[in-house]
């Protein structure tokens, strides 16, 4: 349960920043960025917050070659998907929302390889063990 709760806190992360409805970081701030100054840059913040806390943990998890290999992955299960015709890659809607579900996927994976690392193998992480 709790890789599901990091994905979806990865997913709604993506999708704030970015999605194609008009319901999103981007579009708000292209439409009144300037009217609502204090709230883009206050919202900014957030969202950059929530980026350096899922990439440093990543970064710090899986290292940036590990990251670099679950994105491989991730890439290479599209191209599967594709290859067999379950996916088709014509509509920018459809492929907007998997580019978020899967980047948010990675994201995910990043933020749990730790605890994941750590029940396999029984070590704990120098930043896991108590002072």
């Amino acid at each position: 349960m709790g890789f599901v709760i990091r994905w979806v806190c990865a997913f709604i992360l993506l999708g704030a920043t970015y999605n194609p409805t008009q319901w999103n970081f981007f579009r708000w701030v292209q439409t009144g960025w300037e009217t609502h100054l204090p709230l883009t840059i206050l919202f900014s913040l957030i969202l950059l917050i929530g980026y350096i806390i899922y990439l440093r943990a990543t970064l710090r998890s899986i290292g940036f070659f590990g990251l670099l290999l679950v994105l491989a992955v991730v890439g290479t299960a599209l191209w599967v998907l594709f290859d067999f015709g379950w996916i088709s890659l014509d509509n920018p809607t459809v492929n907007t929302w998997l580019a978020i579900t899967l980047l948010s996927f990675v994201l995910a994976v990043g933020l749990g390889w730790s605890i994941v690392r750590r029940r396999i193998s029984g070590q704990a992480d120098v930043d896991d063990v108590d002072a």
